[in-house]
């Protein structure tokens, strides 16, 4: 690991001017990426700016069908939330799926949001929710957070301060699981919204993504069987030592049905 200066600002404010004076700085919360990646010297930043002392940053609250998760809330917390297992038990059961328990208890949801790692899994929930991201400087809709590999609509400096999740009539989420690194190969995330149904896959591809195809059969009949015979192109996969495109987009297929049974409970 390389030297780098770090700060601990109390505000948004601070944190924001701190980064922009800093010569190559980033922010950090639960640091579960940003931290291999410094010990393994894959970046150097010059400075790192600790978001974790921004109290208005945590906390979850639900008003008006609406579930908010501040940007520095831990998995654990959204996992154990009497309020989203109420309001939304996919989600929680979700963030119940994540890592280990060391990863839960440091890990946040906005920092996974951020980084939209390809096989992390709350970039799932997020489009599949057809959730708001509340930034330093707008409101983010979901469908156009999420633009490539490690890429979002965030633009430099710019901080998550929360997410809101509409409250569906129904969800449900299921991952096939790495053994070692418990990062999902293939993630589904499948809810009845207001606004139709929403299929969200992640881990299969370089970016999470909708499958529109099996979209359409669940709004017709909102059940796993709706899913038969629907494919999903190999060459659009991941194609690695973990798993061929091939096998990744059968994959798809099955988690999805998975997650449609675990949505009618």
């Amino acid at each position: 690991m390389y030297a780098f200066n770090y700060h601990r600002p109390k505000s948004l404010a601070d944190a924001g001017k701190l980064l922009g004076d800093a010569s190559d700085g980033k922010f950090i919360a639960g640091g579960q990426t940003l931290l291999p990646t410094l010990k393994n010297r894959f970046a150097s930043p010059s400075d790192l700016v600790d978001l974790t002392g921004i109290t208005e940053l945590s906390g979850i609250s639900v008003s008006g069908g609406t579930v908010s998760i501040g940007a520095i809330t831990k998995h654990g917390v959204v996992a154990t939330s009497a309020d989203v297992k109420k309001a939304i038990p996919a989600l929680a059961h979700l963030a119940g799926l994540i890592g280990d328990p060391a990863v839960r208890n440091m890990g946040t949801m906005g920092g996974s949001v951020a980084n939209n790692d390809p096989a992390a899994d709350y970039p799932s929930a997020v489009l599949g929710l057809n959730a708001t991201v509340h930034t330093t400087k707008r409101k983010i809709a979901a469908d156009s957070f999420f633009t490539g590999l490690f890429e979002t609509a965030l633009e430099e400096s710019e901080i998550i301060t929360k997410i809101e999740f509409p409250v569906p009539k129904r969800a449900g989420y299921e991952k096939f699981r790495n053994p070692a690194s418990r990062y999902a190969m293939v993630g589904v995330f499948v809810a009845e919204t207001a606004d139709g149904v929403r299929v969200a896959v992640t881990g299969a591809g370089p970016c999470v993504f909708r499958h529109k195809e099996m979209e359409a059969a669940l709004a017709k009949s909102f059940s796993p069987d709706a899913l038969k015979g629907i494919k999903t192109d190999p060459g659009k996969m991941n194609n690695d030592i973990h798993g061929s495109g091939e096998y990744r987009a059968h994959l798809v297929g099955v988690v999805a049905k998975r997650a449609v049974q675990n949505a009618l409970g």
